[in-house]
Order: structure tokens, then sequence, then C-alpha cells
């Protein structure tokens, strides 16, 4: 293993943590909305669809800026300008700039999603093995991170303190990784005049994206409702109701570092199976739950189910024969993030009809319907594309 090779694992595993520690300190951040813009939980879930909208309006623009120059220069444009984005959102002052600076949130965070996505391919190719679960683990622990300390820090300094201080921290971890990201074989002049390889034509790879979807739906519930769930529910205190996605992150956070020797051991289709029907079991224990401790111990079982469902399907996505990994990835991440954006703000709509039990109830059946699609993941079993099966076009 080469010395750049080694630096870029490690550079865009850092740049994951990042990721993920602004979408964890977020977390604490939600239900504070509510008071101090005066608003309900559908007009939440209303401006949580604006960050989605951004994000997955976004990601077809990292795709194709991959694409065109490589992950590396992509990567570094929107690793720093997702830094402020926290502080953006917490800061403005009235409605319209937050749903304004949310949407931009939702853009750089997706963009560089999808970009260091496309890079950790890379770097699994240039290593020769699977990176991709322990790469999403060190987004979990970011989200941990940012979670678990959040409501300690929202309690000292206050809500913009906090987030100055997130920002901060983020704009430290990314500027010491950037010049470390590692540089790909970048596009070639077949890539670039193949359509499909610029935009997928066969199902194989919407199915993937599909159960992205289904994985992500869960996801995206437990960042933006399980803390208000908590709180009105169980009646929990915001530093407590921070624990149930701190949890959640965290029990991830250790499955997915597990998650490339589990998937070796057993298969991508075993692991993604196993893991759905995990998650499926612990977000119906949340769901009925009768005291907030149960719950959050429940979401933490979610996590570990969750862990490396995502992981499966992206590495699947990125070992699609015929496409390139910036196309396939882009086009699961789109579809999986509508899941963990887009989605969940329906889901405030939905819950205050038939309330959060029954949501997240509900959130159950779609993994398994996941579970029982497991074996369009087998792809990922080989991190070589010629080893998987040909994706018919």
């Amino acid at each position: 293993m080469s010395t750049q090779t080694r630096q870029g694992r490690w550079a865009v595993s850092a740049l994951f943590a990042a990721n993920g520690f602004v979408m964890g300190a977020w977390a604490p951040q939600i239900p504070l909305l509510l008071p101090r813009h005066q608003i309900t939980e559908g007009t939440l879930g209303l401006l949580i669809l604006s960050l989605g909208a951004g994000a997955v309006g976004a990601m077809a623009l990292s795709g194709g800026l991959v694409s065109r120059y490589g992950t590396r220069p992509v990567v570094r444009a929107f690793s720093l300008a997702a830094v402020p984005v926290l502080a953006l959102v917490v800061l403005a002052p009235t409605l319209p700039l937050v749903v304004l600076a949310m949407v931009l949130m939702g853009a750089m965070i997706g963009c560089m999603d999808v970009a260091m996505n496309a890079n950790a391919v890379e770097v699994e190719r240039a290593l020769g093995r699977a990176i991709m679960s322990s790469c999403h683990g060190f987004w979990s622990l970011g989200g941990f991170a940012g979670a678990g300390l959040g409501g300690l820090a929202i309690a000292r300094l206050g809500a913009s303190g906090h987030a100055v201080a997130a920002c901060a921290a983020v704009a430290v971890v990314t500027v010491v990784a950037l010049p470390f990201v590692m540089q790909g074989a970048g596009p070639t002049a077949q890539d670039a005049d193949t359509p499909e390889r610029r935009w997928p034509r066969g199902w194989a790879i919407w199915v993937l994206g599909l159960m992205a979807l289904g994985s992500m739906v869960p996801e995206g519930a437990v960042l933006d409702w399980a803390a208000l769930y908590l709180r009105k529910e169980h009646g929990a205190d915001v530093a407590t109701a921070s624990l149930a996605f701190a949890l959640f992150s965290g029990t991830m956070a250790v499955m997915r570092f597990a998650g490339d020797a589990v998937r070796g051991r057993f298969g991508a289709v075993a692991t993604l199976r196993v893991s759905a029907l995990i998650a499926a079991a612990g977000l119906l224990g949340a769901a009925l739950s009768p005291v907030a401790t149960v719950a959050i111990v429940c979401f933490g079982f979610t996590g570990l189910g969750v862990a490396n469902m995502i992981p499966v399907l992206f590495s699947a996505a990125g070992n699609m024969p015929g496409l390139r990994a910036g196309v396939g990835i882009t086009t699961v991440t789109m579809m999986g993030y509508s899941g963990i954006l887009v989605a969940p703000s329906s889901i405030g709509y939905i819950a205050e009809h038939v309330g959060f039990r029954a949501t997240f109830a509900a959130m159950a059946v779609i993994l398994l319907a996941v579970a029982a699609l497991a074996g369009r993941a087998a792809a990922a079993d080989g991190v070589q594309p010629s080893t998987a099966p040909q994706a018919p076009m």
C-alpha cells in the first residue's frame, strides 16, 4: 500500500466524520426551531423538506462534476462549502431566511456526500479491498459526537454558540484532511463518450436506489424526529432527547467499523438481509416503548441494523458494471437521500394525525421489504466491477 493511498484512506474517513458531525449537531437544534420561529410540527416538516430538496436537487450536479473532473477537486470544494451551513440555519433571523439557509445546507451536505462516497470507491480500488462500511462508520462516529455533545453544548452555550462552535470544529478537521484526499484515475474519453456511463439505463441500479430509499427513511426519521418524539410522548428534556440519535449513531459507528469484516465473512446479501430485520425490530420496539429509556435503547438497536445497509448498497452501486462509480453512486445516493432528507418531511404531517408511534411502526414494514430484496445487492461482494453481475441495459 502506497503512502498516498494510506493517507487518502484516512482523509476521506475524516471527511465522512466531519459530514456526520454536522448532521449530528443539527439533530438537537431541530426541536428548538419550533419555539424560536413559532411554528408547528407540520411547518417544521416543510422546513426539513426544503433541506432535502436542496440536497437531492444538487446531487446530480455533484455527480456530473465528479464524472468530468474526478472526485478530488469536487470533494475539496464541497467540503469547504459545507463548513458554515449549520450556523447559517441557526443564526437566520426570519423564517424565509431559515428556508434559504436550509436549502443551502442540504445542497452542500448532499454534494459533499456524493463526492466523498465516489472518492471512497476509488480508495477501495487502490487498496484492493472494501472500506465503505468503515468510512460510513466514521460518519456515524461524527454523528454520535455531534448529537451527544450538542445537547450539552446548547445548555451551556445556547443554540447560537453551539452552532458556531460546531462549525469551527468541522473547519479544523476539513482543513487538515483536504490536502491528503486521494486523486483517482479521473475520467477517460471512453467514459465521457458513452451515454450509458453518463446516465444509467438499466433497471438494476434503480432497484438499488429504491432499496437505499427504504434504508434511509428510518435513518432520516431518527435524525429529524426521534428527539421530538421523546419530548412529546415521554416528556424528555433536550439533553435526554438528543441521546436517541446519539445512541443510534454510536451503535451504527461500532457496527460499521466491523461491517467490512462481517460482509467478508457472510456476504453482502446475508449482511443486508439480517441487518434490515434487526433494524425493523428496533423501530418497532421504539414505537411500542412505554418510557423514554426503553425507546432510546431501541433506537440504538435500530442503529445496529441500519449500520451496514447503506454501505452495502453504495458498494454495489460503485461496482455496477457498465457504469462509472460516480454515476452509480450518484443515482443511488439521490434516491436514498430522498429517504433521509425528503421523506422525513412528511413524517411531521403524518405524526400530527396518527402519532409518532404508528409512524415508526410503519417504517419497520419498509425495512422488511428491503430484506426481501437483499439479493439485488450481490455486486457489493466484489470490489472490482468485473467480478459483479452485468447490469441489464
